[in-house]
């Protein structure tokens, strides 16, 4: 029998073989999107433990063991908006322990550093980044100790009696195996947070999981339907059961094995032009996008399985008995009870609200995942339920043939109905979810439009935010410091912000009215004001004030208080912003690791970045599960017509119109298309409300005409598939149609 199966298969004729290729092609699309979105979660993973190195001096770290301490200080710089790790390290013996992607530890005065920053090294002016960082190259960083391919690190040597003097410096007794996730953030400003990330991935990998099996299955199912004939016959002339049954599932399981087959060579192809999209902020390396042996096995097994499966239940009539296929009764009745998973899946998202989300991220994972995966699944359940409701409704306004028999066909069998168009509900409702998201959490977080004097005013903080209160080792800008920040051309301003500490223990500063009004970033003072109480850390946020409060501050007394920030004012030009990053790096002290002078313009866009590749992963959900949908309903109204050929035969044959058939085919799925719309709409947007209230404690905000005209296009996108198929109904219900053997 599975001789003859992969016969019937392989040397079938030409039905045979498109059938074989169309089934082979939706297994394709379903295993290489599976296994792109578990290589996703792997390389966020893998780029995760690659900054494990960087943590090394953070508190709380775990660090490898048995060789000689080391002398460790991790500081953050920027050059052109791009971030920069700077490493500076000493050892104390010769058993010290040396970084990932380093042959050894660089000495005092030497540098190793990544390829991409040793290439800027080498092309820009030395008074715009290479003075920052005095020494000798004596090597590149290897792939082992770089998070991404791009990153821009740099590993400084010294003595460890100079190194420990600096501020920021540790002694440690290894180098870092502790991620920035374990920290539960970053622990420093170099580094990911990938459980932010992982969990939305597994929220991706969920969305993209139902659509796609909905599609393996569709056509799968497609596949079963035009064999039904085939198999009846066999039945007729003696065939068991069993048999045909073997049959079923060679055929399923030959092109599923083929599907599968071609999705990893997809998946693989397709890696280098994944790796480069910067999901986490920064590209991957190839090699990051693996699936993990477990999960590729799941995926060579698991799919192939399914196919055959899903066919053995679409031709259970068949091995019932030889006239299953032409005897078919009406299915038995949908209930009400298939909206309780529907609303478990929701009661479980908004008991978080009330009872609060979960303490950790994993437990965070978990809960949200089952949520929406249950939401989801209560979807696809309720779908058929749903579909009967519409029909009935149909029915009632039925004022033409063409609506009552399209009504009456979706009631006697509401699941078929639904089932053309569930791969559109669900990405409809991961659309809705994902959009709801971005734009509530854009909205709550965005910062005020960049302007021009955002991008010219560059902020140096000395805030020592170790001590309590917070204070400043820098009593005044060191005149040299200054004089070498007005020689640069391009410099139109220097002004010292002072500090102040209040009972809430916030560092604030001041600052006189006459220096504030060289930084118009900054704000402004009210009218009459000698001084005033300043916040620069707002600079740029939507919190920033119209005008600051005024502070009763002498000249004198203003002078006698500590420096918070130093604000240079540029003319916006990349060198002078630079060459005075590079003055002030090098001629004031830096006492917390991890703050390096920023334009106001480069702050605002690292508040930004997080958002922006949430951004990113909403747009590869949609602009993925859209298309699946579209073929999941292109191959389920085909498979509707096949199973649909000969009762449309028959009703030509009785006088009904071509345009009454074409209109009830329409009216079967677009009925069911609508309401299913507008019930995943309406629980996409109670999903993300949910989420985001037990979250991050944010309200839902409308999206933009941008998601409604996408809406719109999508669903006259699924109408123009419908109308792409009327035209073979002519053919499908010609008199031979209805011929019975």
């Amino acid at each position: 029998m599975i001789r003859f199966g992969l016969r019937l298969t392989l040397a079938g004729g030409r039905e045979a073989a498109t059938r074989l290729v169309l089934v082979a092609l939706a297994v394709t699309l379903g295993v290489g999107l599976l296994l792109t979105t578990l290589a996703g979660i792997h390389a966020v993973d893998a780029q995760n433990d690659r900054f494990a190195w960087l943590e090394t001096g953070a508190a709380g770290a775990q660090h490898s063991t048995g060789g000689d301490p080391l002398w460790w200080r991790l500081t953050a710089d920027t050059f052109h908006g791009r971030q920069i790790g700077r490493v500076d390290v000493a050892a104390t013996g010769p058993g010290s322990d040396v970084p990932p992607g380093l042959p050894r530890l660089p000495g005092p005065g030497e540098l190793y550093a990544s390829p991409r920053l040793a290439q800027l090294l080498h092309d820009a002016p030395a008074d715009e980044l290479g003075n920052r960082y005095p020494g000798r190259l004596v090597g590149i960083i290897g792939s082992a100790g770089l998070p991404a391919p791009d990153s821009l690190i740099l590993v400084a040597g010294h003595t460890a009696a100079e190194l420990s003097q600096l501020a920021g410096a540790d002694e440690v007794p290894g180098i870092s195996t502790t991620t920035p996730s374990a920290c539960n953030g970053p622990c420093y400003a170099i580094g990911i947070d990938a459980n932010g990330i992982s969990l939305v991935l597994s929220v991706v990998t969920a969305a993209l999981l139902f659509p796609v099996l909905i599609f393996i299955g569709s056509a799968t199912r497609l596949s079963a339907a035009r064999r039904e004939q085939r198999f009846a016959a066999l039945r007729l002339v003696g065939a068991t059961p069993q048999q045909v049954r073997v049959i079923a599932t060679v055929e399923s399981t030959a092109a599923a094995v083929l599907g599968v087959v071609a999705g990893f060579a997809l998946f693989y192809a397709l890696r280098p032009v994944l790796a480069p999209i910067p999901f986490t902020g920064a590209p991957f390396f190839v090699d990051d996008l693996s699936p993990s042996v477990l999960d590729v096995l799941l995926v060579a097994v698991g799919v192939p399985v399914a196919a055959a499966v899903t066919a053995r239940l679409a031709l259970r009539r068949v091995t019932i008995s030889p006239l299953g296929v032409s005897r078919r009764v009406t299915p038995p009745a949908v209930r009400a009870w298939r909206l309780v998973p529907l609303l478990v899946g929701l009661a479980e998202l908004a008991w978080f609200v009330v009872a609060g989300r979960p303490a950790t991220t994993n437990e965070q994972i978990y809960a949200y995942t089952a949520g929406i995966l249950i939401t989801m699944a209560g979807l696809v359940i309720a779908g058929p339920w749903l579909t009967l409701t519409g029909s009935r409704l149909m029915i009632r306004r039925a004022g033409r043939p063409a609506r009552l028999l399209a009504g009456r066909r979706l009631a006697d069998d509401p699941r078929a109905g639904f089932r053309a168009i569930s791969g559109l509900v669900l990405a409809l409702f991961v659309g809705t979810v994902a959009v709801g998201l971005i734009t509530s959490i854009d909205a709550a977080e965005a910062a005020p439009s960049e302007t021009a004097a955002g991008r010219s005013t560059l902020l140096a903080d000395l805030t020592d935010w170790s001590t309590r209160p917070p204070s400043s080792p820098v009593e005044a800008v060191p005149p040299q410091v200054t004089t070498d920040l007005q020689a640069i051309s391009g410099v139109r301003a220097v002004v010292p912000v002072r500090l102040v500490s209040f009972t809430d223990q916030l560092p604030t500063g001041a600052v006189s009215c006459a220096d504030l009004a060289a930084v118009p970033a900054l704000g402004r003072c009210p009218a009459g004001a000698a001084a005033v109480r300043i916040e620069p850390g707002l600079a740029g946020s939507r919190f920033l004030p119209a005008t600051w409060p005024t502070w009763d501050l002498s000249a004198g007394q203003l002078a006698d208080l500590p420096v918070q920030t130093v604000a240079v004012v540029t003319d916006g030009s990349a060198a002078a912003i630079e060459r005075a990053r590079t003055v002030l790096e090098t001629g004031l002290p830096t006492t917390y690791p991890g703050f390096a002078p920023e334009t106001i313009a480069e702050s605002n866009a690292q508040r930004a970045r997080l958002n922006a590749q949430y951004r990113q992963l909403a747009d590869v959900v949609i602009l993925t599960s859209l298309p699946i949908a579209g073929c999941t309903l292109a191959v389920s109204v085909v498979a509707g017509l096949n199973d649909r050929r000969r009762p449309f035969g028959l009703l030509r044959l009785t006088g009904a119109p071509l345009s009454t058939l074409r209109r009830v085919v329409v009216l079967e799925s677009a009925v069911p298309l609508l309401v299913g719309a507008a019930v995943a709409i309406g629980i996409g947007f109670l999903t993300a409300g949910l989420f985001l209230r037990s979250q991050l404690d944010y309200a839902l905000h409308a999206p933009g005409g941008a998601y409604y005209v996408m809406v719109a296009v999508g669903l006259l996108a699924a109408l123009a598939v419908l109308a792409s198929t009327l035209p073979v109904l002519r053919r499908m219900t010609a008199p031979e149609a209805a011929r019975f053997e």
